[in-house]
């Protein structure tokens, strides 16, 4: 075990006042027959022995240089900031400043959890850094978490925090028992493991990602740890030993400026994994049955990105999501503020400058400002007669896009986005009929069972002949009995419902017991007729369940109404299922081949790309279109997770334009369901056409046979 360098330091000063002790008496002893050169090893090294204590020790603690005002910034974080950052915060504040300060101290003394976009440039990382220093030198908070988009970015903030303990004169004026010892180092930082007060270590740490401030007896901040880490690196578990101490701590208020980059923000899998992050390894940070506090900055860059989910009270209740802007009201004036941005661009073009632009502001300023009604008053450059024009130049010097992401929050419709499902949107698709009742003018009726080690997932939905769906019923067998839950955490397995049975023995019973409940029971329809599920397609690709799913379809008493089936994700560059030369007597249909597998029974193959962007397309249109698909009544996050879980990409490769479907990390069973109802439907002669008004006839939807049938996949929304 390595010997503790603090406890070897003060074992040496030990050791040399003890000499310096011995030394006098021998002196003492001696008298004047010493001769000079002893005298002179006697003052040697009592002058040795002085300089390493005085060289290391602090002395005393300089008195507090105004008590009031340590003690009016105790009480409120606008006059920490006020007091003591005169140099970052020179503008007046906003409203949403003062917002966010009354928040901070939430936050802190309150321990409540806290969310908050806000417009760039407005100062939330300086505020997430200087919270940090107030929750700990004022000892409302003992280990503080400072998380933020990287490693690097994290850093950079608690290089900041340490600039101001080394620099701020007014800190050390009124916080001499945390300030003054780490001003003593004189940046010198590896003095501080041999540095004193009053005799005693004051177990400064000053490291890369980490502070832990001087163990000074009454001091509220003695031993106080303020850490970083990126989102993505350890923070899982994260705890710090106290040197002063050797107590293990855990966090208790965490501090998250801006969790996402500009690359992680555009990338599905990514945000879902930061916000695994945050719903977990964040708030779990405290430890054990205790409670973490936390305050999260963010700006939205895009619709669905982490900031956007974040601030979602639908998706993250307990974060109390709010958006703040740089406009909350525009003006009325847009035709002046048209001529307004031609001169601007104009003058950029030629070279003249933006004098003329701003001077036309001027001479029409009432008009031009009428109906207005910014964020933060005082934002505005010197040049910039006030916030609004500001506002305006930005939103013109940057375009419509990034203005309205960065600074309003609200990210715009981006044409690359419109493949994406939407939770917020699909959470909309309910209607007011019960779970278990067809439509009217549905007058087909599929099913999907989607095979897992541990659970079958299910939906059973009703399709009318615009192929429009409604989903009629969807759960697990066994049931789970709970509102969220994943395959992988089930309570309730296939295995405890055949006790004593293998995994092939469990699956085939678990078959048995599902297809019996769907196929052998009657469905109401909304009229009162009675409807049965038509086909039934059971996911067979799976490797360990491949060949029980076979036998079982082979051997069931519903076998005529059951079809074994393997999705195939094929991309631009592969073969579309209609190009491909298939056997004699197999089917071929919209992206799905049916052949024989075995003697006497066959099994339906499907392009899932195709069939999940057929889907995505319906699961976009307005309720009430013909071809749209809707929810039962009822609760339906769990499946909108599901169904949001996939993200497409689109590919071009061999005169084919393609979404290729990527997983997003989560969970996708249900939506695996409903492709499978889909295909089903196909298989059962439903055809994707619209129904004009009344008496007209019908018309072909845009999914269009090129050359050798393949079909051509159009961006949604394009022409």
């Amino acid at each position: 075990m390595t010997e503790d360098p603090l406890k070897k330091a003060a074992e040496a000063e030990k050791k040399l006042r003890e000499q310096l002790k011995t030394l006098r008496e021998i002196r003492k002893r001696r008298g004047p027959t010493s001769s000079a050169y002893e005298s002179h090893k006697e003052r040697a090294a009592a002058r040795q022995a002085e300089l390493s204590a005085s060289g290391r020790d602090i002395g005393d603690l300089p008195p507090v240089g105004n008590p009031g005002r340590k003690a009016d910034s105790g009480r409120s974080f606008r006059a920490f900031c006020e007091n003591y950052f005169p140099a970052t915060f020179q503008l007046s504040w906003s409203p949403d400043h003062l917002e966010i300060m009354t928040a901070v101290e939430s936050a802190v003394i309150r321990g409540e959890l806290l969310a908050f976009a806000m417009p760039r440039g407005s100062g939330k990382t300086s505020m997430v850094e200087i919270a940090a220093l107030w929750a700990i030198l004022f000892g409302y908070r003992d280990f503080v978490a400072i998380i933020g988009a990287d490693e690097a970015h994290a850093s950079t903030m608690l290089d900041s925090i340490k600039v101001e303990c080394e620099t701020n004169e007014r800190l050390l004026e009124d916080f001499p028992e945390a300030i003054f010892p780490i001003v003593a180092l004189e940046k010198i930082h590896q003095r501080a493991k041999g540095q004193l007060y009053a005799g005693k270590p004051t177990h400064i740490s000053w490291t890369a990602d980490e502070v832990q401030f001087p163990a000074i007896a009454g001091s509220p901040a003695s031993g106080g740890i303020i850490r970083v880490a990126g989102i993505t690196g350890r923070i899982r578990g994260m705890s710090a030993k106290r040197a002063a101490d050797g107590k293990k701590a855990r966090p208790s208020l965490v501090l998250i400026d801006d969790p996402q980059t500009d690359e992680s923000s555009k990338s599905p899998s990514q945000v879902a994994t930061r916000e695994a992050v945050l719903k977990g390894a964040i708030l779990g940070l405290a430890g054990p049955g205790k409670k973490i506090s936390g305050l999260c900055t963010v700006t939205v860059i895009h619709r669905d990105d982490l900031a956007d989910r974040l601030l979602d009270r639908q998706q993250h209740p307990a974060w109390q999501g709010r958006r703040m802007k740089l406009i909350y009201d525009w003006p009325e004036a847009e035709d002046l503020w048209g001529q307004y941005a031609e001169l601007r661009k104009e003058g950029q073009r030629t070279g003249a400058g933006v004098e003329e632009a701003t001077a036309f502001y001027a001479t029409h300023r009432t008009a031009m400002d009428a109906g207005a009604r910014v964020g933060w008053e005082a934002r505005h450059n010197e040049d910039e007669l006030s916030a609004l024009q500001h506002a305006w130049n930005l939103r013109i010097d940057r375009g419509e896009q990034a203005f309205a992401s960065e600074f309003q929050n609200e990210p715009l419709v981006d044409d690359s986005d419109t493949g994406k499902l939407d939770k917020r949107g699909l959470a909309l698709r309910s209607l007011n009929l019960p779970r278990a009742i067809v439509p009217n003018g549905h007058n087909t009726l599929t099913a999907f069972v989607d095979v897992q080690e541990k659970l079958l997932f299910w939906s059973v939905l009703s399709w009318n002949e615009s192929f429009g769906g409604h989903v009629v019923s969807y759960g697990t067998y066994p049931e789970q009995g709970s509102v969220f839950f994943e395959a992988k955490n089930a309570k309730q397995t296939l295995a405890m419902k055949a006790r004593g049975a293998g995994f092939e023995g469990s699956l085939h019973a678990g078959l048995e017991a599902l297809t019996v409940e769907l196929l052998s029971r009657e469905w109401k329809r909304e009229d009162g007729a009675a409807m049965r599920i038509g086909q039934l397609l059971i996911d067979a690709n799976w490797g360990q369940s491949t060949s029980t799913v076979r036998t079982f379809v082979r051997r069931s008493n519903f076998s005529a109404l059951i079809l074994p089936s393997h999705g195939r994700g094929i991309g631009a560059s592969g073969q579309a299922i209609g190009e491909k030369k298939g056997a004699r007597g197999d089917r071929l249909g919209l992206n799905w081949r049916i052949g024989q597998i075995s003697e006497g029974q066959r099994s339906v193959v499907f392009d899932s790309n195709y069939w999940k962007t057929f889907i995505a397309a319906r699961l976009r249109l307005a309720l009430g279109d013909p071809e749209s698909i809707a929810f039962h009544k009822g609760n339906h996050d769990l499946l909108c997770e599901h169904l949001t879980s996939e993200y497409p990409v689109r590919v071009e490769g061999r005169g084919r334009v393609v979404d290729e479907w990527k997983s997003a990390g989560r969970e996708n069973h249900w939506l695996d369901c409903l492709v499978g109802c889909a295909v089903a439907a196909s298989i059962q002669g439903v055809h994707p056409t619209a129904t004009e008004a009344a008496g007209r006839k019908r018309k072909t939807v845009s999914v269009p046979k090129g050359a050798g049938g393949k079909i051509q996949v159009r961006r949604f929304g394009g022409k």
